[in-house]
């Protein structure tokens, strides 16, 4: 864990608002000239505090309406192979977000499909082929009512 002082907090509240300001819009909002902001931006990156900076798209304005949330859960054989399944489900572009669980469920995938056919698709011809997989639950997204990749600060 890192010591944030209030600047570190208030320059990557900044940042996960919108990366792509300027160092010098960054540190006009944040207090501080535009070398130590800078400074700072740089440490924390090097720290792997920030990650990367992305672009968020609205994903149906490129066509992926679909939004489910898949529960696998693996058979015995299946969780001597949690590596194994892990590096299949990063290969697939259609899941965005993976969780290994605790209780009944060992994974929760965050899925996108332009349609319910295309993610029928998906699961019949990848996801359900991987081996040791004992059951998988889908449950569709109707409506999103908050989606945010900032972090409470």
């Amino acid at each position: 864990m890192t010591d944030l002082d209030p600047f570190e907090k208030r320059i990557l509240r900044e940042l996960q608002r919108d990366a792509s300001q300027t160092t010098a819009e960054l540190a006009a909002k944040v207090g501080l000239s535009a070398s130590p902001c800078w400074r700072r931006v740089d440490r924390l990156e090097r720290e792997g505090v920030i990650r990367g900076r992305v672009a968020v798209i609205d994903r149906r304005k490129v066509g992926l309406n679909a939004h489910i949330f898949a529960q696998v859960r693996l058979n015995a054989h299946g969780r001597s192979n949690l590596d194994e399944f892990s590096a299949a489900i990063r290969g697939f572009p259609e899941v965005l977000d993976a969780y290994v669980l605790m209780g009944q469920t060992d994974f929760m995938l965050r899925i996108v499909a332009p349609d319910i056919e295309a993610y029928e698709k998906f699961f019949f011809d990848k996801l359900s082929k991987l081996p040791g997989i004992q059951e998988i639950t889908s449950t569709v997204a109707l409506s999103e009512i908050k989606s945010t990749l900032e972090l409470p600060l």
